[in-house]
């Protein structure tokens, strides 16, 4: 609940970030898509082999496909929109 709470407070008191993100590795993957109603808009990209939070202790995946990622987001009720560094739409 912590997490979400600091999502939701972090979109509301931080008006000059433009983007929100959660951090799928580190709170798992279906608290990533609730966090998206709680107002992030990032859930980070794909990653192929995260280590450093997983040797903590983590238990989400130690990385998700593409298609993983958009289906995530999907079932979440949000459209997936691939982006680049600078947050613009990437095609394709």
């Amino acid at each position: 609940m912590d997490d979400l709470k600091n999502v939701a407070a972090a979109r509301l008191m931080l008006d000059n970030f433009a983007h929100i993100k959660a951090y799928w590795v580190m709170i798992g993957e279906s608290l990533a898509q609730v966090a998206l109603n709680f107002g992030a808009d990032d859930l980070d990209g794909t990653i192929m082999e995260e280590r450093i939070t997983h040797t903590a202790g983590a238990k989400s995946a130690k990385g998700l496909t593409r298609t993983q990622m958009k289906d995530l987001i999907l079932a979440a009720g949000f459209d997936p929109v691939e982006r680049d560094s600078f947050y613009n739409p990437v095609n394709g």
